[in-house]
């Protein structure tokens, strides 16, 4: 289909500019910016005046829930999610049941994914077969398959001597290796941030040395073999400065930081609220404040949603025995575009954190407006707001701690490969 979007303002985070501009798309690309093209003819002519044009959102970390639990969510509905959030490019983990570390396994995903049109799916191959810790997965046929890269999601691997194996098979072939920096000994049995909170709700503390005592061995790992690494969900202030000090060293590593991290600290907890049970757990006000300084400077790369859509069964229990995470494919945007104005970001330069960022992660062709690129665009109103109710949301998942929060910037429509996926009413 020719689409025409007339008098929208064009944001482009690679070059940190917003302008007026038409957009003419052909063919699943775009063909021109500002002037039509020659003898172009729009099937459809969207008018968006008032509202931003901006390249469709990549998200690095959203899991979709199949194959294996279906009964938490579909692919259906979470695909339906990233489309209504504006999110045209995706990563998901490798933790499903079974756990994706069998070329079949990936090819049925993608392929299923493909024909819903809905967004582009990065799966993360299984870093050791099972995520038990000990065999390594055949990376080059996962590879073949379609995988971005390589995980053990959140279940790290105990035996340094593996990872160590791993990193150097990884390195071998130049495949990224996605890695959460956190002790599962220091961690173990925690689910909440240590500190004046968890001791006054009694509530079993993770410690920030769960974290950097982590980071530290990637990192000694890392200088061993070479091997890229991207850091996912970043918690602590201790966290962002040993990263800062390893990318000054020049080592080749990336990291993110999940939006939830990017605006609420333990006090959120409140009474036991379990819709704020996450993992890894909200910290305190200092560690929230070092993420956005983070952020700011480019010290971290890229925003993601952690997107974990649940039962509501599995919130409906005390806080402790509650399944950390929260949905947040149709929230991404609207609290990037909140920290953005509490910050005093410019919106350009904050979309680049889940855009054009993230897309460099994955050394993608994504996350961009301009001629030639594949036609995954978000129109979305930046003065308009929308409060987050369960009805509203498309995802399975109706778990968040954002519920009941006004939001700025609504998307309105998603095109992805030149085909609108998703359109309020």
């Amino acid at each position: 289909m020719k689409i025409h979007i007339q008098g929208g303002t064009l944001i482009d985070p690679a070059a940190g500019t917003e302008t007026l501009a038409d957009v003419f798309i052909a063919a699943g690309k775009i063909v021109g910016i500002g002037d039509a093209p020659a003898d172009f003819h729009a099937a459809r002519v969207i008018d968006a005046k008032g509202l931003a044009v901006a390249p469709g959102f990549v998200d690095l970390s959203a899991r979709l829930r199949e194959p294996g639990f279906e009964h938490k969510a579909t692919l259906e509905s979470e695909m339906a999610a990233a489309a209504a959030g504006g999110v045209t490019s995706l990563v998901c983990p490798p933790d499903t049941d079974p756990v994706l570390d069998e070329p079949g396994l990936v090819e049925m995903l993608k392929f299923r994914a493909q024909k819903l049109h809905q967004a582009h799916v990065y799966p993360l191959g299984a870093l050791t077969m099972g995520l038990k810790g000990h065999a390594i997965t055949e990376m080059v046929e996962l590879t073949e398959s379609g995988c971005i890269g390589f995980s053990q999601a959140d279940t790290p691997i105990v035996d340094t001597r593996t990872l160590l194996r791993a990193l150097q098979y990884a390195t071998t072939y130049g495949y990224a290796v996605w890695l959460r920096p956190q002790d599962s000994y220091m961690a173990s049995g925690g689910v909440a941030a240590s500190g004046a909170v968890a001791s006054r709700l009694g509530l079993s503390g993770v410690p920030v040395s769960a974290e950097t005592i982590a980071l530290h061995t990637i990192f000694e790992l890392v200088r061993v073999s070479g091997a890229r690494v991207h850091l996912s969900h970043l918690s602590s202030a201790a966290g962002v400065a040993l990263v800062r000090q390893a990318k000054a060293e020049g080592l080749p590593v990336t990291c993110d930081v999940t939006i939830n991290h990017v605006h609420l600290t333990d006090v959120d907890i409140g009474y036991f609220n379990s819709q704020f049970r996450l993992d890894p757990p909200l910290r305190s006000q200092r560690d929230r404040d070092a993420i956005r300084a983070g952020l700011a400077d480019g010290t971290i790369d890229a925003i993601c949603s952690d997107h974990t859509p649940l039962d509501d069964d599995e919130k409906l229990l005390p806080f402790a025995e509650a399944t950390p995470g929260a949905t947040g494919l149709e929230l991404l945007l609207s609290l990037t575009v909140k920290w953005a104005r509490e910050a005093g970001v410019p919106l350009s330069k904050a979309l680049t954190r889940i855009t054009t960022a993230p897309a460099a992660v994955l050394k993608v062709s994504a996350g961009r407006i301009a001629a030639g690129e594949t036609a995954d665009i978000c129109l979305f109103n930046p003065a308009d707001e929308w409060l987050v109710e369960p009805a509203k949301l498309k995802s399975q998942g109706h778990n968040s701690p954002f519920l009941g929060y006004e939001l700025p910037a609504r998307v309105l429509m998603t095109i992805v490969s030149g085909h609108i996926a998703y359109e309020a009413r």
